[in-house]
């Protein structure tokens, strides 16, 4: 009796260690706040993936706005970019490191992917226009641009500048995004379309799959 009460004593006040398979990894935040300051720009980017569709950009140049904020509706991600660049030399600083800065919060965003669906794919159609999106968030950076426009100018915006968006994007987000024109003659909407469907392919990529332990690759990491 006497033996079995000092065991008892000695037990107290001492935690069970919980087995391995008990303890949930740290989930990732899913949302981030990225700021990134240059001679050229500065530009911050408030994101949240699990959002309703809410997107405001002030960037100094409508056109990227425009597309920012209908990216934020489509993909349902709360979204908030603010931008200030040289303007008075090209528009090219500011869009080209607007895509950075929301490429680096998508990556934060994500945090270490696990749980993720990781694909994603849509294509979407703007009256004559069709584009499809395809998306791996696997930790490489690959884009593969295939939205020729003939023309040079939508307003006062450098249609070139779309493919500088999607490769800074892709590069700081670390994933394949392959973009395909199917048709289009108008390079509104040719350009709204691809954004669009972009926006639908992340949707799907940055999803949560409630199947899924951990990442979805057999090589246990997608960074």
């Amino acid at each position: 009796m006497q033996n079995k009460r000092k065991v008892g004593l000695q037990n107290q006040g001492k935690t069970r260690a919980r087995p391995v398979a008990e303890i949930a990894p740290a989930e990732a935040k899913r949302s981030a706040e990225v700021e990134r300051k240059t001679r050229e720009t500065s530009v911050t980017v408030a994101l949240k993936l699990d959002g309703t569709g809410l997107g405001e950009a002030k960037t100094g140049v409508p056109f990227l706005d425009h597309m920012l904020e209908s990216f934020a509706r489509h993909g349902f991600f709360d979204l908030k970019v603010e931008a200030k660049g040289d303007l008075h030399v090209d528009d090219h600083h500011t869009v080209e490191d607007v895509g950075m800065v929301l490429g680096r919060a998508f990556r934060e965003a994500l945090g270490d992917r696990a749980g993720i669906k990781r694909f994603g794919e849509a294509t979407v159609p703007l009256d004559e226009a069709v584009c499809t999106a395809i998306v791996d968030i696997s930790g490489r950076a690959y884009l593969g641009y295939n939205v020729p426009i003939s023309q040079e100018l939508v307003g006062n915006f450098q249609t070139a500048l779309v493919h500088d968006f999607m490769k800074a994007l892709t590069d700081e987000t670390g994933m394949n995004l392959h973009l395909n024109l199917v048709s289009g003659r108008n390079p509104h909407h040719i350009i709204e379309a691809t954004f669009k469907a972009l926006a639908r392919a992340m949707d799907q990529a940055t999803g949560r799959e409630p199947r899924l332990s951990g990442v979805l690759s057999t090589k246990g990491t997608l960074s």
